[in-house]
């Protein structure tokens, strides 16, 4: 295991649940990024569920560790986010575009990004966690 890792929406969703593999993945990590799409992604679902308070208090306490970081969108993860499109694009293999944005931050890290996606596998050069 790298010692950085990204979450995607999906692993911190799983983390909450108490998946072991995602468990045992932090607890190899020094360093947990959540890029601020995913971040996005957890409060618009947190806001469709009857738990959202409960829901947002569990991610603060989360988010306050220290060996974990928000990421926000930079000039460098935007470059990143373009070669990714035009590669997908050149292969005609579409990802979710909210996906690309969380490849291209993992990218930037250079961390390994951990999922439940498939799809990520059509991201040439993103490194993928694997239970």
């Amino acid at each position: 295991m790298s010692s950085r890792i990204v979450l995607d929406t999906n692993a911190y969703s799983e983390l909450s649940r108490g998946n072991e593999d995602v468990l045992d993945a932090l607890s190899q990590a020094e360093r947990t990024y959540v890029p601020v799409t995913v971040l996005g992604e957890l409060l618009a679902g947190f806001q469709s569920g009857n738990q959202e308070d409960r829901n947002r208090k569990q991610l603060k306490r989360f988010l306050l560790k220290p060996s974990v970081r928000v990421l926000q969108t930079t000039e460098a993860v935007a470059e990143q986010y373009a070669q990714i499109v035009n590669y997908l694009r050149s292969k005609k293999t579409p990802i979710p575009t909210n996906d690309i944005w969380i490849a291209a931050h993992a990218m930037d890290r250079g961390a390994v990004l951990v999922t439940f996606d498939k799809h990520f596998c059509q991201v040439t050069g993103l490194r993928l966690w694997q239970s």
